[in-house]
């Protein structure tokens, strides 16, 4: 037999000896700090109760482990390795999640999470059983998807526990959760989640080859997946969606998406992606329609705004003052005489003065975060202004459009390089550039696809039974009647 190391023990069978076991796994720990062996005898009998440091509940190993065997070494003084074995598989239940590793590779990944493993001398196989009790965050209200009257809490970043949060409200036997390890060198576990009779199995056997095939060491966050399950190349826009909360989880799941859960972040994904998405809000559906009408068509404007307003604005006062009227227009004449920049650049100075501003807010620890506003506001708001460095209409207009920002966070990414794009453009051919760009972007996202599923759907291409949810949002009298927002994956292609 092979001499396991760091490399090449996952294939590698135990051993019969339990000595040759526990050396073989501090070689290939490299004796690592964490680790913690517990030699004791069973009826003259050679065991080792292995498990790291942290990871496991001391209380649950006491009560269900530490004092059944210690009970047991008292009731079988003259057996032997065979009969210990098969006492403690057949007659002793120990834990809930008691399984058997026959192989290091099985037995060091039980051990990472938060297993605790029996060797036995004599017995080539070593029982895992799950007693983990390893420090995790408490289930709170999510921090980045606010709402009023929906559910407060939100996924943390225990597996376990945020599967619990989605099975709780899913009740059916048909969802179904599949657990696998990715990246090669963290083995990180990862949870797809889907309804059976809704998601077709290509789907899911192609995600599955995705994730297996990433040539990953470690994932430490929902970021390093996407790009792998990203179909749209070429665009601003991502091709997945991202929610840290599980009513909007199981929403999704029931539209016939895909979810995926990663141990170690609250930040799921769902798969395939519609743009309209990023305009609905768990809230939506708590609210009387015509409220959720209203706030609908709100985001929809603040998203043109935090786009090309501060374009429009650079556009129309250099290529088209004649669009103002004469008041008008000279206000903005007087207000920009006296600075000392181009409009295009002055107005992209100002945008990166405020993505500074809250770049620094962001990253800065929350008892000195309000600080950067402060001052930020009298840098830009007071200073800029007072030294006719910025005209105070354009302050305006940016401040507007990155307010409106906020509105839609989930493209805050999209909104950034989309509103400095839209400005070099106004600012090079006026409304004509602003125009090509707001024509190149809708190209652009018609285009996508995600898994098959149009990203535009269903406006493009155009289904009238699932509008039902998009401009405006109807009862759920009529809306319990059929899907609205995507009329199911079976059809997908897949190429």
């Amino acid at each position: 037999m092979n001499t396991p190391n760091a490399k090449n023990y996952k294939n590698i069978q135990l051993s019969a000896s339990i000595d040759e076991n526990t050396s073989n796994i501090e070689s290939i720990l490299a004796q690592t700090a964490d680790l913690l062996l517990n030699p004791f005898l069973i009826g003259g009998v050679k065991c080792n109760l292995v498990c790291f440091e942290g990871m496991v509940s001391t209380q649950v190993i006491t009560n269900l482990i530490l004092r059944p065997l210690s009970d047991l070494s008292l009731n079988m003084k003259n057996s032997n390795s065979t009969e210990i074995f098969s006492h403690i598989d057949c007659h002793m239940l120990m834990t809930i999640d008691k399984s058997y590793s026959a192989d290091y590779g099985d037995l060091l990944k039980r051990l990472m999470n938060g297993f605790a493993v029996l060797l036995i001398d004599g017995v080539a196989t070593a029982f895992s059983f799950g007693v983990q009790g390893f420090a995790a965050r408490n289930i709170a209200e999510p921090s980045s998807e606010g709402n009023l009257s929906g559910a407060r809490d939100g996924f943390v970043e225990t597996l376990f526990s945020n599967m619990s949060l989605v099975r709780r409200r899913m009740k059916s036997p048909l969802l179904k959760f599949e657990l696998f390890s990715v990246a090669k060198t963290s083995n990180t576990d990862v949870i797809l989640a889907y309804m059976t009779d809704r998601v077709p199995l290509e789907l899911v056997n192609k995600i599955k080859k995705q994730l297996q095939g990433m040539e990953l060491e470690s994932i430490l966050g929902s970021g390093y997946i996407e790009p792998y399950l990203n179909d749209t190349k070429l665009s601003v826009f991502s091709g997945v969606s991202v929610t840290e909360r599980p009513d909007v989880f199981c929403a999704k799941i029931l539209e016939g998406r895909i979810g995926l859960l990663i141990d170690g972040s609250p930040f799921s994904i769902m798969l395939p992606y519609l743009f309209i998405e990023n305009f609905q809000t768990l809230d939506d559906y708590n609210f009387r329609p015509y409220y959720t009408t209203i706030i609908r068509w709100i985001r929809y404007a603040a998203f043109f705004l935090a786009v090309f307003l501060p374009a429009l604005y650079t556009a129309v006062t250099v290529f088209h003052p004649e669009l103002f009227n004469h008041y008008f227009i000279m206000t903005l004449a007087a207000a920009e005489e006296l600075t000392p920049l181009p409009l295009a650049v002055e107005t992209l100075f100002v945008l990166f003065a405020f993505e500074i501003i809250r770049e620094a807010g962001l990253r800065l620890p929350k008892s000195v975060g309000g600080a950067v506003s402060i001052v930020g506001g009298l840098l830009i708001g007071d200073a800029a202004v007072s030294a006719g460095i910025i005209s105070k209409p354009l302050l305006l207009a940016c401040a507007l459009s990155f307010t409106a920002s906020f509105v839609i966070p989930s493209l805050n990414q999209s909104i950034t390089a989309l509103r400095f794009i839209s400005v070099i453009a106004g600012g090079i051919a006026g409304l004509y550039g602003v125009a090509l760009a707001g024509a190149v972007i809708l190209i652009n996202i018609c285009s996508l696809e995600s898994y098959g599923a149009p990203v535009m759907s269903p406006l493009s291409p155009f289904t009238p039974k699932s509008m039902r949810d998009v401009l405006t949002r109807i009862g759920f009298k009529r809306m319990a009647t059929g899907n609205t927002a995507i009329e199911g994956l079976k059809g997908v292609n897949l190429s």
